[in-house]
């Protein structure tokens, strides 16, 4: 007997790093997930590089049917440069250089205006699963308040709630998370929307690093997927240096919320809302006056690792 399984449609908003890109390459492996659409956010990478990646995967998993566009709005505090450009070895390995990408499916029109025009034709709501920052969706709903109700979910990889943050510069107290950092703006405008938004914040990141002993675990499915998906990785470990912080699964994470067992991470509710001025600029934090949203607390790591191991494993 033949099991049906509900898929969720959904937009992807990824700001290019290798955690965004093999986010998106395990979105594509998720069979609960009807993915209609992918934009870019020009933050933790260069957009070109980040643009050749997307439409580089979307072709080797034979799905270049998925439209691909990129934003032109920008967050007051960029990225390390450094950091924009390193995931430029991603489509220099060898699998990635053997691909040619299709570009038909990339569109000249700003991410904003995707987003808002998809909501505006859906005949049903659709998730935004977002592993930059919330700018585009911002400024797609900007506006445009009739556009609410065809939002089912935000799930947004963002703030450090009840944690140390991970940006450190010079005017800053290290409280925020980088994503919430690159646009206050739009993070506190996030929070306050109404909209239905599940954070997946570093409380909860924070128990899954890119260790060797997963990585271990990655090589031995030794198939092609798994293998892209280990090289990929292996380029993060001297991507930051170890005395400042460890490499997580941020974005990893957040996409295997859209298919994780409950049972696997604790959600919790409250008010919160978020800085935009330094030296707390992107700070989330408790407010009883804050908008009411969710995020995960906590996850449990084994169950979390068994996931995405299982599902970036395979041929494409």
């Amino acid at each position: 007997m033949t099991v049906s399984v509900t898929r969720r449609r959904v937009i992807f908003d990824h700001d290019g790093g290798i955690d965004d890109l093999l986010s998106l390459l395990l979105l594509l492996r998720m069979p609960n997930i009807d993915l209609v659409g992918v934009c870019i956010t020009p933050a933790d990478c260069y957009p070109d590089d980040a643009l050749t990646s997307t439409l580089k995967i979307l072709t080797l998993c034979g799905k270049n049917d998925i439209p691909v566009v990129v934003g032109n709005k920008t967050g007051p505090n960029p990225f390390p440069p450094d950091w924009r450009a390193q995931p430029r070895i991603c489509h220099s390995l060898p699998a990635m250089l053997r691909v040619q990408e299709t570009q038909s499916n990339h569109s000249g029109v700003p991410a904003h205006q995707f987003i808002r025009d998809i909501l505006q034709h859906s005949d049903t709501p659709l998730t935004v699963l977002m592993t930059g920052p919330a700018t585009n969706l911002m400024w797609a709903l900007h506006d445009h308040p009739v556009l609410f109700d065809k939002v089912e979910e935000v799930v947004w990889m963002g703030g450090a709630i009840d944690v140390k943050g991970n940006v450190a510069m010079h005017d800053h107290d290290g409280s925020a998370e980088w994503n919430a950092y690159w646009d206050p703006a739009a993070t506190a405008w996030l929070l306050a929307s109404g909209l239905s938004v599940c954070l997946v914040p570093l409380d909860a990141t924070n128990a899954l690093p890119v260790n060797r002993d997963f990585l271990c675990e990655l090589a031995a499915c030794n198939t092609p997927v798994s293998d892209l998906a280990g090289q990929f990785w292996a380029a993060t470990v001297t991507a930051i240096p170890t005395y400042e912080f460890t490499y997580f699964m941020w974005d990893i994470l957040s996409t295997s919320i859209l298919g994780l067992p409950t049972h696997a991470y604790e959600r919790e509710t409250g008010t919160l809302s978020a800085s935009t001025s330094a030296p707390q600029a992107g700070r989330v934090y408790r407010d009883p006056q804050g908008g009411e949203v969710s995020w995960v607390a906590s996850v449990q790591a084994q169950e979390a690792r068994r996931f995405v191991l299982q599902h970036l494993c395979g041929e494409f």
